[in-house]
């Protein structure tokens, strides 16, 4: 209560020179952090914004200059910092951020002899009725996914634009103090910092984005960053918006008609499901989970990914957005980053690293099972049963980009073949023996008999990997 409760924020030095970030992400956080500390003393509270070396040294030093009868701490969000406020003997209060704690997770997994987002994503319909009819899911269906998948448009469109709130001078000296190690450009109001900047942005993903949101949730437009992507999710994780609301908004848009369904279930999906999915199997496998390397990956991160140019116009759209807004959407860092990285096989730690860093929804409750159990197959399948790879055919089927790129989905061999189509094959080719038992992917490493061309497949392969680890693709 105001007058009777100090809240106590840290803003550590160590935390943001633990790896080299993006300076979007760490502006979010910390203007987010600042002014909330400004709501907060205007509620009343007496708020101690404190910086310190670490999230330790900052407790510490609070606790011997105003001597609390006890710390209490909103659970954090990441493994390591729980064990920090339990060292340090903080009361841990438990997170409602999420619909499913990750305890409940735990349970509902448990005896489970493997865990599937389509379970769970149906427990969480059942448990918290959102687009149920009585106890069957709207519609008669419990994923419309197959309806979300058409390449992108032709004909140009009108997307929507988000609402885009002005730096001031709270932003200014955030940005200031933003270590030189920081890369890429500065915010432009994009990303909100403050709950009026994501209720706003909620508005407007109701009203404009999920109308349309559903048919091109898996398209790459070269001109286009946004689409109908919904922006949501650094949100979501900052705590500006809970995910009860987006849910609870989704299902009234439906409800009274303004939405069809297939767009509303595929965001309920995202929300409900994955999200809390990724949220569970983190602190279910942690700290575990930290050195899975199923299919023994031990090449170095891609210098492309930090600024070395390339010629795969995909790739090279997907970084510079990432350079630009500390973004890209879940297809191009699935299918093009992660995909890259797999078939070339990136260490998956790396890749976690680079990848909390320069996003501005990253965490490591995020990342780690995104990239360990999605993108790099890196836990053998616990996660997903088969490794998403892909050859340039899908690029070349969900995208624009393809038919002005020096390099042709179709072919697998020569200077001009796409190097996700050599890698493609070579990838199969050197984990055949794991994937043929696979029914998920026993029937594309077949494919590797139809190819008469294989060793030369393989030769490109190569030399493709080569000018990867060089920086010159």
């Amino acid at each position: 209560m105001p007058g009777e409760t100090t809240v106590l924020l840290v803003e550590s030095a160590g935390i943001a020179g633990a790896r080299q970030w993006h300076r979007q992400r760490l502006h979010v956080v910390l203007a987010a952090m600042r002014r909330l500390a400004e709501q907060l003393r205007g509620e009343g509270f007496d708020v101690d914004l404190r910086h310190a070396a670490t999230l330790a040294e900052g407790v510490r030093a609070h606790v011997a200059e105003r001597a609390p009868g006890a710390v209490c701490v909103a659970e954090p969000t990441s493994w390591d910092a729980r064990r920090t406020v339990e060292r340090l003997g903080c009361k841990v209060l438990r997170d409602d951020r999420f619909l499913c704690h990750y305890e409940e997770f735990a349970a509902w997994a448990r005896d489970r002899p493997s865990l599937r987002l389509g379970d769970f994503y149906r427990a969480q319909r059942r448990r918290h009725g959102y687009l149920m009819d009585g106890d069957r899911p709207a519609g008669g269906r419990w994923s419309l996914d197959d309806e979300n998948r058409r390449p992108p448009p032709r004909d140009p469109i009108d997307w929507p634009r988000p609402p885009v709130v002005p730096l001031d001078e709270l932003d200014r000296e955030v940005l200031a103090g933003v270590p030189p190690s920081a890369f890429g450009d500065d915010p432009t109001g994009v990303w909100p910092t403050t709950r009026g900047h994501a209720l706003a942005l909620l508005d407007h993903v109701v009203e404009e984005v999920l109308p349309g949101f559903g048919p091109y949730e898996d398209a790459m437009l070269a001109g286009e960053w946004r689409l109908r992507h919904t922006l949501l999710s650094s949100s979501l994780n900052l705590g500006l918006l809970h995910p009860r609301e987006v849910c609870g908004r989704v299902e009234e848009a439906y409800r009274s008609g303004a939405v069809p369904l297939a767009s509303a279930e595929g965001l309920l999906r995202q929300v409900l499901g994955w999200r809390e999915y990724v949220w569970g199997v983190y602190w279910l496998w942690m700290p575990a989970y930290r050195a899975s390397n199923e299919l023994r990956a031990r090449r170095p991160l891609p210098p492309v990914l930090t600024g070395a140019p390339t010629e795969m116009r995909c790739v090279a759209a997907a970084v510079d957005g990432v350079r630009a807004r500390a973004y890209a959407h879940h297809i191009q860092r699935l299918m093009v980053l992660g995909n890259l990285c797999l078939l070339a096989g990136v260490r998956p730690r790396e890749l976690v690293e680079w990848m909390w860093g320069s996003f501005v929804d990253g965490a490591e409750w995020v990342m780690l099972p995104n990239v360990v159990g999605m993108a790099l197959h890196a836990d053998g399948g616990r996660m997903a049963s088969k490794p998403y790879a892909a050859g340039g055919n899908y690029v070349d089927r969900m995208s624009d980009y393809c038919g002005s790129c020096a390099f042709d989905p179709r072919a697998r061999v020569g200077d001009d073949a796409c190097p996700f189509t050599s890698l493609y094959w070579d990838f199969l080719a050197r984990h055949r023996e794991r994937f043929e038992r696979s029914h998920r992917v026993a029937l594309q490493v077949r494919g590797l008999d139809r190819l008469r061309d294989l060793d030369a497949v393989r030769e490109r392969a190569r030399t493709v990997l080569d000018r990867l680890d060089r920086g010159a693709l």
